[in-house]
């Protein structure tokens, strides 16, 4: 190889180095991290998620995300098309003191009221409570309802919400429950 081919090359290699890989790299995209706000958005924008439970992700600025995960309804017997809880939400923390409101299908009630239990996290029953229609019971639409309950002042902890159809017949195959956890806290 003559000493004019190596001067070629070298050049070549400078200029791809100088000229190309510089604009190649500017075509990289950066998110703007102002617009981050949630878990979603740094995954989205392709930042590191830390391998624990709930996910957590870092954008370079520092802030850490973390992974939303949804408590969990459980449904016996039942459906959202039944019973709807607005509040609390699962996974909500509530006072000692707290409203249960929502919607229930007429059907769920009997005569116009049906239990809600406060569990304690070993299953041990910390407070019920009647939920009250807020208007005509006797219809398949749904019907607004509230109950009042209160927690032990000693109480700090998690705690399972229970709402239970009023089973007027006492007949297990007409039982039905949707149950959720909270945290009972002030």
């Amino acid at each position: 190889m003559s000493m004019k081919n190596i001067s070629a090359f070298i050049i070549v290699i400078i200029f791809i180095l100088l000229v190309i890989f510089p604009v190649q790299k500017a075509k990289v995209h950066t998110p703007d991290e102002s617009k981050i706000l949630s878990f979603q958005d740094c995954v989205d924008a392709g930042f590191p998620v830390m391998e624990i439970y709930p996910g957590q992700c870092r954008t370079p600025d520092g802030r850490i995300f973390t992974e939303e995960i949804p408590e969990k309804i459980t449904y016996t017997n039942a459906s959202a098309d039944l019973i709807v809880v607005d509040l609390p939400f699962p996974g909500a923390v509530t006072g000692k003191e707290f409203s249960v409101v929502g919607h229930a299908r007429g059907y769920w009630f009997f005569e116009a009221s049906f239990p809600i239990e406060l569990l304690d996290k070993d299953g041990n029953l910390l407070d019920t409570g009647i939920a009250q229609a807020e208007g005509e019971w006797m219809t398949e639409n749904f019907v607004p309802f509230k109950a009042d309950l209160k927690a032990p002042i000693s109480y700090i902890g998690p705690a399972t919400l229970v709402l239970k159809k009023d089973n007027a017949s006492g007949l297990p195959e007409h039982d039905a429950s949707i149950s959720f956890p909270i945290t009972i806290e002030y």
